[in-house]
């Protein structure tokens, strides 16, 4: 078995955006921005104040870019969090930050950086920015130059960005669990795994000539859609020697979204989204959403953690030095114990 169309949605203006929200699927058409479950249903629209031109997800929150603005909305029932954000210029591009909050570049070449409501924090002068790639960390973020060199910012208390290399890449796609994609000058396709001073692998995978405009990657792959509307897989990437290319549909439009390993969406910019779905795919799927809830088992752990070691860093601070003990040691953590029961003997 392979992809296939289950269903189609037609929207009732031309589309300019599509972001994944979770399972759901939020659309940018004309002025409103919808949500579609993954039945393609409506669950609400908002009508936004300019035509939308960016979106990011994260946490229940879909930050916007629309005219010179910055908006931030309830993926729950579209209400607004923030009046919006503007800067001159207008911003270009969007990303949602490890663990709340979003980097936005603008077209003055400067990243700012805003906390998960929409409120500024600090921005850096980083140069123009073709599109921003990706993080490797809270702190990391990497970005494709105004000159398609690729760029590291470290966003700490000092702020600071370095140049991976000197090489120039006419496209490179989102990461996606810390690869990306590129295409070179001469026009093959490489693959890499960034980290922030260099590669940790970069191979070519493919010397024929594709025009991508956007790429994911699936369960079974990259998937590529090329400005003639061709979709084209590539598998078998960490085979080399088996490397297998796909041509699934021809005419297929502009955008190309993934709802996860089995699941994507393309779309056209007169509004038809068609949405693509892999029975073969299904078990890996239910595998990964496994790992997503164990992952999320393990963050509420550390969250909890983290709240009892600032409760006995509190308490050690209050000079409270027994309910500070018995903290620590229910994290496990001997050496400040015994500091602590060395603190109390040389008090008394």
């Amino acid at each position: 078995m392979s992809w296939s169309v289950t269903h189609s949605w037609q929207a009732e203006d031309k589309l300019s955006y599509l972001v994944a929200a979770g399972n759901d699927l939020v659309v940018c058409s004309g002025l409103e921005l919808q949500l579609l479950d993954l039945d393609a249903n409506l669950r609400w629209r908002q009508e936004m104040p300019f035509l939308i031109h960016s979106a990011a997800f994260q946490s229940g929150k879909i930050g916007v870019l629309c005219g010179h603005g910055f908006f931030v909305i309830n993926s729950s029932d579209g209400t607004r969090v923030t009046e919006g954000r503007s800067t001159r210029g207008g911003f270009s591009d969007i990303l949602a930050r490890p663990g709340g909050g979003w980097i936005l570049s603008c077209r003055e070449g400067n990243l700012h950086l805003f906390n998960e409501e929409g409120r500024g924090l600090r921005r850096l002068a980083s140069g123009k920015v073709r599109r921003l790639l990706g993080w490797f960390d809270r702190e990391h973020l990497l970005w494709q130059d105004d000159g398609g060199r690729l760029r590291c910012a470290r966003l700490a208390k000092q702020d600071s960005q370095r140049v991976l290399e000197e090489r120039i890449w006419s496209w490179v796609s989102r990461m996606f669990d810390g690869r990306c994609l590129l295409q070179s000058s001469d026009g093959s396709l490489w693959e890499g795994i960034p980290h922030p001073f260099g590669w940790d692998s970069l191979e070519k995978i493919q010397d024929a000539s594709i025009e991508p405009m956007s790429a994911i990657r699936g369960g079974d792959g990259w998937w590529l859609l090329g400005i003639d509307g061709v979709m084209t897989n590539i598998s078998g990437i960490d085979t080399p020697d088996k490397l297998e290319t796909t041509v699934l549909g021809k005419d297929l439009g502009h955008l190309l979204v993934g709802l996860g390993p089995d699941t994507m969406v393309t779309a056209n910019r007169q509004g038809l989204l068609r949405y693509w779905n892999a029975p073969h795919l299904a078990a890996l799927k239910h595998s990964l959403i496994q790992k997503m809830v164990a992952d999320a088992k393990v963050a509420s752990d550390w969250d909890e953690r983290r709240r009892i070691f600032q409760r006995a860093r509190t308490a050690e601070e209050e000079g409270r030095v027994s309910l500070a003990i018995t903290l620590y040691q229910t994290l496990g953590r001997t050496e400040d114990v015994k500091r602590l029961l060395t603190r109390e003997r040389e008090d008394t």
